[in-house]
């Protein structure tokens, strides 16, 4: 029996830090009314505001609602009518300064550097480090051309390996290569999930467009969970529907 399912956001709810369209949110407050969900990707609170919490309708069941910010190293619930804070986990400064720093050693030691950005490429968000290729406020078409395949990406991580072992670097979202601390991803996330909510692992599925090696969503396959890949949001609503009918 499925109490929880578990999502990815960008590429998979909605895309790259878009809010959520009309149809999602009312099929995710469906899905509230018979099940347990939970968001977990790499952007912070400010960005699950933007695209999850502020979208969702009235009828949703928010206490049944867990956001995960910065892969799961956050965790918000709503309680007493307002989102709070149940858990942070922070880098330490100079950890901060040293991800920094072999960032940008990465980018010029692999060479992709593109003639265009938009926006910062490098966000601290407090206990994660995202990499965005085209900065954060890239237009939606230019991100889906950049690296498709995740080839780009695979090379930066290779690269970033070697000079920050010690360190979970995975790839999420369009263009983006998030770091964490060490034994951090989204697997680390669920499993603190579990103990925060009480539901176990076995209750568990999980729903992203990353669930291949490499892929900054599938540490939920590695932990065990029931697992589907999605190619995007619409693919998403479609499986919703049928875990709707399921248990409904």
């Amino acid at each position: 029996m499925i109490s929880l399912v578990g999502f990815d956001l960008d590429g998979t709810l909605a895309e790259s830090k878009q809010p959520l369209k009309d149809s999602m949110a009312e099929a995710l407050a469906d899905l509230l009314s018979v099940a347990h969900v939970a968001v977990i990707s790499g952007g912070d609170w400010p960005q699950f505001q933007k695209q999850v919490a502020s979208r969702l309708p009235a009828r949703a069941d928010l206490s049944k609602l867990w956001l995960m910010p910065t892969t799961g190293t956050k965790l918000y619930t709503h309680r007493n009518g307002e989102w709070g804070v149940v858990y942070a986990e922070l880098f330490s400064e100079d950890v901060r300064e040293e991800i920094i720093d072999a960032f940008q050693a990465s980018l010029e030691a692999t060479g992709f550097e593109p003639q265009q950005t938009w926006g910062e490429r490098i966000e601290d968000r407090g206990s994660q480090i995202t990499f965005s290729a085209l900065g954060q406020q890239a237009p939606i078409a230019e991100k889906e051309h950049w690296d498709p395949d995740f080839a780009k990406r695979k090379i930066i991580q290779a690269d970033l390996h070697k000079r920050l072992p010690g360190l979970s670097i995975n790839m999420g979202g369009a263009t983006s290569i998030d770091i964490t601390k060490e034994g951090v991803d989204k697997g680390y996330g669920l499993k603190r999930l579990r103990d925060a909510s009480g539901i176990p692992l076995e209750q568990m599925m999980f729903i992203g467009d990353a669930i291949f090696p490499g892929g900054n969503d599938y540490p939920a396959k590695q932990i065990g969970l029931k697992t589907v890949r999605v190619r995007d949001p619409n693919d998403t609503l479609t499986a919703i529907a049928a875990i709707v009918a399921c248990l409904q």
